[in-house]
Formats: structure tokens, sequence, C-alpha cells
């Protein structure tokens, strides 16, 4: 029987266009009905190039599910490649154009000479949500783009000496993902590595020329982007580096420092070097405000996490680890494949002092908000989530930081939470969300 999804935190295949959109250079073509991508593209933007609202699309109508789309396909990919000054160009699947069974491998087949590459992925809603869709179509990309000639004869089997392919978050789906991306890419050069990231200002194609060539791949995710990142291991013999917690606050990210050169043999005196030097400036700002954060009258010390597998584990070890809360029942809601689910629990409960806690994997904003209800938090409540949880927090009384898709009511443009600095950031939204409370 079909369950209802309550609160959906998550979209589709076809919404991970946005895992395009955020290639400079790139744009997706839609091979979909004409109501798939504006009810898709409703959040954070693109890369800067393009308007979040350009994307060509063949919006598949009655004629074409009776007679096919192949044909409205082929012209839309030839106009597209007219009109459009972008450098990529990306043709993605909906579920009508999957059902109807139209071959867009074919289609797309037929613009392999094209001046600009065109490449295709399989994005269907029915296989799979946005985390997923994010990962075929990487992995599309990396399969067919370097398959090109001229990308051949490019990397033709060098390496460039300690350049480090660098994979966090989807983009967009995450709100943080791009100022996330780059404080990691920052943590990477201070200890003489040269990250290379295709997202954002100033990376694109230029940094997607350069993957085959990097020495190595880290890519920072309980499971979202597995797929493709392995791939870039076998075929282009790129050692992968797996770290399941996007590091937050002192504790998480100096062990992230230490996997990294332990992993790529960087300098070890740079890193302790370097290590010692952000710790330091974490814990001056923790002891300036150390009779804030430690009174209890603003904050209490039970706090529940409701949000994708990355955010649940970061922001829990950050909170157990970093600032001596102690974790109720946490909640993952990105539909973590069943495969992946025993690893993101041991991983969460990996806390100092043997300090463990419930995970519960659901995508049942009814059931999980009524248990949370039913929760004892021994005073008042942390609610660390969506937006979905908000109006939950206020009838609880309780302190609210939406950190994590839907955010509806908080632009974030360059702001981030991982590293040494994001867990600064992060508390400053806790204790202004407890201080705002507090009864003068």
């Amino acid at each position: 029987m079909a369950k209802v999804l309550d609160q959906p935190r998550y979209k589709c295949a076809l919404a991970a266009m946005q895992t395009v959109q955020a290639i400079p250079g790139a744009i997706p073509i839609l091979h979909s009905g004409p109501g798939c991508a504006s009810k898709l593209n409703d959040n954070n933007g693109t890369s800067g190039r393009y308007s979040p609202n350009i994307f060509p699309c063949t919006s598949i109508s009655e004629k074409e599910v009776v007679f096919g789309g192949s044909a409205k396909l082929r012209s839309t990919i030839e106009n597209a490649l007219k009109v459009i000054d972008a450098d990529l160009f990306v043709v993605l699947s909906g579920c009508t154009g999957e059902i109807i069974g139209d071959d867009i491998e074919e289609v797309a087949g037929n613009f392999s000479d094209a001046e600009k590459p065109v490449v295709w992925a399989k994005t269907p809603g029915f296989k799979g949500n946005n985390y997923v869709g994010h990962d075929w179509i990487l992995k599309s990309i990396f399969e067919q783009y370097f398959s090109r000639d001229e990308v051949i004869d490019f990397y033709s089997g060098k390496k460039e000496k300690n350049l480090v392919n660098l994979f966090v978050a989807p983009p967009q789906q995450d709100p943080y993902w791009l100022g996330n991306l780059r404080e990691l890419e920052s943590l990477l050069e201070s200890i003489g590595l040269k990250p290379n990231t295709i997202f954002g200002f100033g990376r694109g194609l230029e940094n997607l020329n350069k993957i085959p060539i990097a020495e190595f791949t880290i890519l920072v995710s309980p499971w979202a982007g597995l797929e493709s990142a392995k791939y870039l291991e076998q075929r282009f013999k790129i050692p992968l580096l797996q770290y399941p917690v996007l590091p937050i606050g002192a504790t998480e990210t100096t062990k992230f420092l230490h996997a990294v050169q332990e992993f790529t043999g960087a300098d070890k005196a740079l890193v302790e070097r370097v290590i010692a030097e952000k710790e330091s400036e974490f814990y001056y700002y923790i002891e300036r405000f150390a009779d804030t954060l430690l009174e209890t009258r603003i904050l209490g010390k039970r706090f529940t996490v409701v949000s994708d597998s990355q955010y649940a584990i970061a922001v829990t070890k950050f909170l157990v680890n970093d600032m001596g809360l102690f974790p109720e029942k946490i909640f993952i809601t990105d539909d973590a494949p069943k495969s992946s689910r025993e690893k993101i629990s041991a991983e969460l409960n990996k806390l100092n002092y043997g300090i463990t806690t419930e995970v519960l994997f659901t995508t049942d904003g009814h059931e999980i908000h009524e248990q949370i209800k039913n929760s004892d938090f021994s005073g008042t409540p942390l609610i660390l989530g969506s937006n979905w949880e908000k109006k939950l927090a206020a009838s609880l009384g309780a302190h609210f930081v939406n950190v994590s898709y839907p955010m509806l009511e908080k632009l974030v443009i360059n702001d981030h939470i991982a590293g040494y600095s994001g867990g600064l950031h992060l508390l400053e939204q806790i204790f202004t969300a407890a201080m705002s409370k507090l009864k003068l």
C-alpha cells in the first residue's frame, strides 16, 4: 500500500538538475512535463551565469505520450545549442519520458560531434530522490564527458601532484553547500594541498577537465555521491577517501585534517601547525563567551536533530563532543539506502564519554513530531531541523535552528557551518535563538 509522505524534505531525482546548474557554464535540458522543473527549482539560485529559470524543456504533452517524444527532444537539443552560450549541456529525463520509453541515450548520441559537449542522465522521480539523482548525474558526466577524444588526450595518464578532487553535499539541497565547500577548500589549501572542485563561482569545465589528473579524491559524505566517486577511483585509479562526517567545530575538523594528512601524505608538521593555530583561535572565542555558553538558564542540555544523514551526524557530534550537550532521539530524513543505515548509525554514535542515542530513519514528518512531543528533554528542548520543525518548536516552547532543507525563512548566501569557524557560526545561531527567548 502506498504511503503518504508528510512534510517532504527532499525532491525527486530530476531536481538534481541543480547539480548541473551549480557547474558554471553547464545547463540542463529536461525531457519532462512542463510543470516538473518549475516546481522543483525552488531554492538557492544557480552558479551565477544563468537564471535558475533558464532550462530548455521538451514540455511533454499528451501528443508525445501517445506518439513518443524523441523528435521533440532532438529539436529541443538542437535549438538549445543554437541559442544558449553554454559549455556543457546535460539532458535529463523525467518520469513521463521514461515511462513512454523515449531513448534519451540514442537522441543525445546524435550530438556527439556537436561543438559543445552533450551528455545525458536518466533521472526519473519514480526511481529515487535528488540525493541519488545527484550521484547519477555526476557519474554520467564522468563517464561520457571523459570519453571525448580531446579530454582523453588531455589527461593521458598524467597526474598533478597534490591535486585533490573534493566533493561534499548535493548542491542547493544543502542550504550551506557552497559556503561549506569553500571552507573545506580553504582547509585543504592550508595544509599544502590543491583542492579541485567543479561547483560555484570560478570553477566549471576548467576544473572538470582536471578531475582525471588528480592524485586523490575526497568525498565528505555519509553516502550521497559515493557511486560517482568510486567510478573515478576505478576508471582513473584515483585513491578515494570517503570521510563520512561533515566536520563542524574543533574536535571533528581536527580529526578530518589528521585523516586527510594520513591519506594523502601531506606535510605532517605543517598539518599539526595548522591544527594548533585553528584550535587556539576556536577556543579563544569559546573562552571569551564561556559564561554565556555555560549558562543553563539560556540553553538546556538536551537536543534533537531532524535532518539528512550529513547534518544528523555532523551536528550531533559537534554538540556532544565540543559543547557537552546530550542527544535525544535523532531523526534522519533523506531516505538513505538501507545498505548504509547501519554504518550511519554507528558513525553518529561515535561520541565522547560513551554517549549514545537512538537513530530513526524515517520520511514521515507526523511520526517525527509525535515522537519529539513525547520525549523528555528535562528542560527547554533544542530542535535543529528544517522549516517543518518551526511550528513544532513553538508549540513546545523549544529553541529552534533551521539547518537543512526546506529553509524558507532564512537566506544563506555564502555562510557556512563546516570547519572550525563554521562551528562558531552554528553556535551563534543556536544561542541567538535561545537568547531571544530570555525575559529581561
